[in-house]
């Protein structure tokens, strides 16, 4: 065989093994494209979270004191009010009828409630006022205290915020009392009988019942803007202040058990942008079922937030006002966080596909705390390793696999 011949034999050799590698090559398995994620460690808290509404902490429902024709009324919700000056209506009374013994000795025990309830009212302002001057007793030591460095500014901040607590107490105590006195006078006005002076009445002769604002504060409703006639006990009016809000939100009863009353509490979506902070002031012991969109009959608990910022930060928001309310039932400064899209079940257990050299490694772990985005890792994995996100069923233990690029 002649050196072309040989060179010829050679060049179709190398072109058979040209093509026998591409077909070993073609049917080696190719790296599967995957998301990583590299587990570190950092702050984590666990939260329940619902939609809440703001209401006003005392609302005064405005009642008629007596039957008769209320005139229209001249104010609008938002209009402010003071406590004993504004006139919220006027009513024009109607000749009272006469009153049977039994009907006088009920007005009469109606006036002695009134009574009673001023006392109880006047009892609970000398408590508040007492716990106020506790309150600024005990803040003057924790003053003392934190300037000789006994105390830690928490506990500084603590006791600033229950003298802030007892004062806000104490104005509703006061208003409470001004409530009374004027549930007092309405009580003793039932007692009024029938006049020769009240037949004929008009609103020109001035004769009107005028129903004054019990306390200060802005109308939050009207229930008769029109003129018409009332019994005595129809709500007329909302009066409240607007700068007194609170936060209800009803969480589902299995949340709620998980939520302790002075929990920290984070609110969003009010439309103020920022967020804010809370605090759980109770969570109440009674439940009721509401129907989801879905239909399905929930047990709820309603659980009440307090704003933990200055007014000024939330001013603009109202009574009814939607919000988003998050509680925070855990929280740790320090803890292996795990995306939760890593994470999938194999048998009874947690598992990832851990990623190192190219390959994956399939890990058993053992998971603690979870929220929306990230899990607690307990065992199975060290910070600093890199997992699969959301694998898919082309990822199995030691597949060969390629980081997916951003984007």
């Amino acid at each position: 065989m002649n050196l072309k011949t040989l060179g010829k034999w050679g060049w179709r050799a190398a072109g058979l093994a040209l093509v026998a590698a591409g077909r070993v090559y073609a049917f080696l398995p190719k790296p599967v494209p995957v998301d990583l994620a590299v587990l570190e460690r950092g702050p984590m808290r666990v939260t329940v979270a619902d939609d809440g509404e703001t209401r006003v902490r005392e609302v005064y429902v405005v009642s008629a004191p007596i039957p008769g024709r209320v005139l229209r009324f001249e104010g609008h919700v938002g209009d402010p009010v003071t406590a004993a000056e504004t006139v919220l209506v006027n009513i024009l009374p109607v000749d009272p009828a006469f009153l049977d013994r039994r009907t006088r000795t009920e007005l009469e025990a109606a006036v002695q409630t009134a009574a009673a309830a001023k006392t109880l009212a006047e009892a609970e302002l000398a408590r508040s006022e007492a716990q106020l001057e506790f309150a600024h007793a005990e803040y003057e030591r924790a003053q003392r205290l934190h300037e000789r460095g006994n105390i830690a500014e928490a506990a500084l901040d603590r006791s600033r915020m229950e003298v802030r607590t007892e004062e806000a107490a104490l104005l509703t105590a006061r208003a409470s009392l001004t409530m009374r006195n004027y549930e007092l006078e309405t009580a003793r006005a039932s007692l009024i009988g029938p006049s020769p002076e009240n037949h004929g009445a008009t609103p020109e002769s001035g004769c009107c019942f005028p129903v004054v604002s019990p306390v200060d504060g802005r109308i939050l409703s009207v229930f008769h803007e029109s003129e018409g006639v009332v019994s005595a006990g129809a709500a007329l009016a909302e009066i409240g202040d607007p700068g007194d809000l609170e936060i209800v939100v009803d969480l589902l009863s299995t949340d709620a058990v998980l939520v302790a009353e002075g929990a920290e509490a984070i609110i969003e979506g009010w439309g103020g942008g920022a967020e804010l902070a809370g605090r759980v002031r109770r969570v109440e012991p009674t439940g009721f079922t509401r129907t989801s969109a879905l239909g399905i009959d929930e047990q709820r608990v309603n659980v009440i937030v307090d704003f933990a910022e200055p007014p000024e930060l939330w001013r603009s928001l109202g009574h009814g006002y939607r919000v988003e309310v998050a509680v925070i039932v855990w929280a740790a400064d320090d803890v292996l966080k795990l995306p939760v899209g890593a994470l999938f079940r194999a048998g009874e257990d947690w598992a990832v596909f851990a990623a190192a050299g190219g390959k994956t490694s399939l890990r058993r772990v053992e998971i603690g705390r979870m929220n929306g985005r990230h899990a607690e890792v307990l065992q199975g994995l060290e910070a600093g390793e890199t997992v699969v996100l959301h694998p898919s069923d082309r990822v199995a233990d030691a597949t060969p696999i390629v980081a997916r690029p951003p984007g």
